[in-house]
């Protein structure tokens, strides 16, 4: 059997550093509402992971509405998540303590997110998290966005390590399927009312918290160890 010798750890942001998936929801919700678009949070969720681009693309091809600017409309709930963020943004429970877990193993530690720069500085700054990242990349200006890998990629190659070697970390479906295509190890910690379908399975590990995260670790180093040469 072949060592899966991870090296790295890349986390999405979105859901798995910030408690912010429901603000985006929330703030989505009344942006496309007021655009005349059927929606409801349970509805959003759908697109969860995407790049906001995409998701705005994808509300109106459903549903399209007078004088469509997809640029106007992004960046509306952009502003509003960022100004957010910075208000009252909060941790996902157990980030701490698995970022410094990867420190204290050696691992690189990456940052893979659909977000926006806007976005991702706020969540940097309002976390203190910047020290903590060796690389950090956004499919912000790529031409496809999560599920496609390439942001992951473009990770693993910024930190210098084989995608096979990098454990990616999702909490929607689209990043999972990104990390997965980008070849790399995945656990998914889907948010509570997602835990039980059946769609988690392609993931490699799944897990409620981050808090789980050191002991994942130490399984997957002591695998290592035990693998012949």
């Amino acid at each position: 059997m072949t060592s899966l010798n991870i090296q790295a750890v890349i986390f999405d942001m979105d859901g798995v550093l910030i408690d912010s998936e429901p603000l985006w929801q929330r703030i989505e919700y009344h942006v496309l509402s007021a655009l005349g678009v059927p929606v409801s949070i349970a509805s959003i969720q759908q697109t969860t992971g995407l790049r906001i681009d995409q998701c705005v693309d994808y509300w109106y091809q459903q549903f399209p509405w007078p004088v469509y600017d997809n640029a106007k409309v992004s960046q509306t709930i952009i502003d509003e998540v960022a100004s957010e963020i910075r208000r009252s943004g909060s941790a996902m429970e157990g980030v701490y303590e698995a970022l410094a877990c990867c420190q204290r193993l050696g691992l690189k530690i990456g940052l893979a997110t659909s977000s926006a720069s806007m976005i991702i500085d706020a969540v940097l700054d309002q976390l203190a998290l910047r020290p903590y990242f060796m690389a950090v990349t956004s499919a912000e200006a790529l031409p496809y966005g999560k599920p496609h890998p390439e942001v992951y990629l473009n990770c693993a190659k910024a930190l210098a390590v084989d995608p096979r070697h990098c454990l990616a970390i999702e909490d929607s479906f689209n990043g999972l399927i990104a990390a997965r295509a980008a070849n790399m190890q995945t656990l998914a910690i889907p948010a509570p009312e997602q835990r039980e379908e059946a769609k988690w399975v392609i993931a490699h590990h799944r897990a409620n918290t981050l808090l789980t995260l050191p002991a994942l670790l130490d399984r997957l180093q002591q695998s290592q160890s035990l693998t012949p040469n």
